[in-house]
């Protein structure tokens, strides 16, 4: 729905005012996308051509306020106006789980060149917080049985939102409890799970920026004093839980990859080996059970 039409020198001119009252400019570029509809190409021809109208999807005196409400407190734009665009979908975002980042949609990528030739399997994503990984693996691999799990009940609710909005017929199961814990049940018979679990070290968390360290929820960013709590715990499971040649792919801290592959290779897993993020980093862990 178009909320209404300003000329496009006025709308240049209100959004260098809003800019100047501080922020990121690539951030209020971002919410302009998200919740008015005006994305870069849009706000690139209207600098070329002031002249024209810029038709929004909010009214101007919402922007403001969710701008100001982010200027306030830092709290994450993604959380005010309760979306974040993720892959080729867009998620219902809240305070109950960490904001989706744009490097964990690389797991997505490794995972589905691991089982491109697998017609149907089972797959568990760990720790799913709003369920960005579930939701894009029930839409890619429709023939498997999923699995999502978390902690945190209000988080798995979001995420139960999140796929009956996305991918309603999807063949998921949610189950509330610790890592592998509630899915005794199929242990053995798991072909692909993935995780983006904890992975911050304690000492760790108040170095980071506001935005996130005062908002989103410390359980999903704190992995303990070396920050590789959930990760072990992971891992270890894997060796009950996985398929004969299942695999296992975890997010992890820019300095754990060696940490990792080494624990891996301790339990008997084969094909271990690590990805890169698109800055270079070690981001990714990999192996497979034997």
């Amino acid at each position: 729905m178009i909320f209404k039409s300003i000329p496009g020198n006025t709308f240049l001119q209100w959004r260098k005012k809003m800019i100047l009252k501080g922020g990121r400019k690539v951030d209020f570029d971002w919410l302009l996308d998200i919740a008015a509809g005006v994305s870069w190409g849009k706000l690139q021809k209207i600098i070329l051509n002031p002249e024209h109208f810029v038709s929004l999807e909010i009214s101007i005196y919402e922007l403001e306020v969710i701008w100001e409400s982010h200027l306030k407190d830092q709290t994450p734009l993604q959380y005010l106006i309760s979306k974040c665009p993720w892959r080729d979908f867009e998620l219902e975002a809240s305070a109950e789980a960490l904001i989706p980042r744009q490097e964990t949609e690389f797991l997505i990528d490794l995972a589905l060149k691991k089982v491109i030739d697998i017609n149907s399997g089972r797959w568990a994503d760990l720790g799913t917080g709003s369920g960005p990984l579930a939701v894009s693996l029930a839409k890619s691999l429709p023939n498997w049985n999923g699995h999502a799990v978390d902690i945190s009940k209000n988080a798995l609710h979001l995420a139960k939102r999140n796929l009956k909005s996305i991918a309603p017929n999807a063949n998921v199961r949610f189950s509330l409890g610790d890592w592998w814990e509630p899915l005794k049940r199929w242990w053995g018979s798991f072909d692909l799970v993935l995780s983006n679990p904890p992975y911050i070290p304690s000492a760790l968390i108040e170095k980071l920026d506001p935005v996130v360290k005062n908002h989103e929820p410390l359980i999903a960013l704190d992995g303990g004093k070396d920050g590789m709590n959930a990760i072990k715990q992971i891992i270890n499971g894997a060796s009950n839980a996985l398929a004969k040649g299942g695999w296992l792919i975890l997010e992890n801290h820019y300095d754990q990859s060696e940490k990792i592959t080494n624990i891996m290779q301790n339990i008997g897993m084969e094909e271990v080996s690590f990805e890169k993020d698109l800055s270079g980093i070690k981001r990714y862990a990999i192996c497979r059970k034997k």
